[in-house]
């Protein structure tokens, strides 16, 4: 997942500026997919070799605006880590619990898409109606909405994520993690097309065509080996910064 043509940072190790040029690519990926609201939705990754820490955007900032250098690093307690700059405190919450809950965790994305809430807000959820969905269902959880983030929140959020890697936050929006930052981009990906798909379906008011719970399992069970390989979604990373370059995006300043 390395990014091409680093620049060094003062103060920052080599490993931090590359996950640094990584997540600010992110961001720039999910404003070219129209993945976003306005300021108010938060990815992370954790930083390299330092315990209890990772990067956030910067409160106020819209997605492609985003750069290497103008991420926040903050602690689990809540503090930011050199320069002071702000940051959503909801945000916060949901992430911090997420690492506090998963230490095999390293990226964090959060979204508030439109299929994303509608299919959060309906009885049965994400239904087996798409190959796309056969991607997420057989590691999909949900969380029932609390309210914006509190401490007991991110408590509940930490639970809801303890044994699934893609979760439907209820009323709410979208969660993905990942062991990477291109395999959480690519559980989202998935996830969010799985949503869109199906609020189309819905929206041609016919009966919708359920996959076979046999071609269901057999199909978890092709997908399961892929899924937790090493570099699950590089293949589709690489190619999203290849784009990247051609756009002149200017994420790694």
């Amino acid at each position: 997942m390395a990014v091409t043509e680093l620049k060094s940072a003062p103060d920052v190790s080599e490993a931090e500026w590359e996950t640094r040029c990584n997540l600010a690519a992110l961001y720039r990926i999910l404003h070219h997919l129209r993945m976003t609201d306005l300021v108010y939705t938060h990815m992370s990754a954790r930083v390299p070799g330092e315990e209890n820490r990772f990067l956030i955007n910067r409160y106020g900032d819209l997605f492609d605006e985003i750069t290497a250098s103008n991420l926040v690093k903050m602690n689990f307690e809540g503090n930011v880590i050199g320069d002071p700059a702000r940051f959503n405190r909801a945000g916060f919450k949901i992430h911090s619990g997420v690492y506090m809950a998963r230490p095999d965790v390293t990226c964090v994305m959060h979204t508030h898409t439109r299929a994303g809430i509608a299919v959060s807000a309906t009885q049965r959820g994400l239904l087996p109606i798409s190959q796309h969905s056969l991607v997420v269902l057989n590691d999909l959880a949900y969380h029932d909405y609390g309210g914006p983030g509190t401490l007991e929140e991110r408590e509940a959020v930490g639970a809801s994520c303890a044994r699934a890697n893609n979760i439907i936050m209820r009323n709410h929006g979208l969660l993905t993690l990942g062991d990477s930052i291109p395999s959480a981009f690519k559980r989202m990906y998935y996830l969010e097309q799985s949503c869109q798909i199906q609020t189309a379906a819905v929206a041609l008011n016919e009966p919708l065509i359920m996959i076979r719970d046999d071609v269901q399992q057999a199909t978890f069970g092709m997908m399961g080996g892929h899924q937790s390989a090493p570099d699950y979604g590089d293949f589709e990373w690489e190619s999203l910064l290849r784009m990247l370059d051609r756009q002149g995006a200017d994420y790694r300043t």
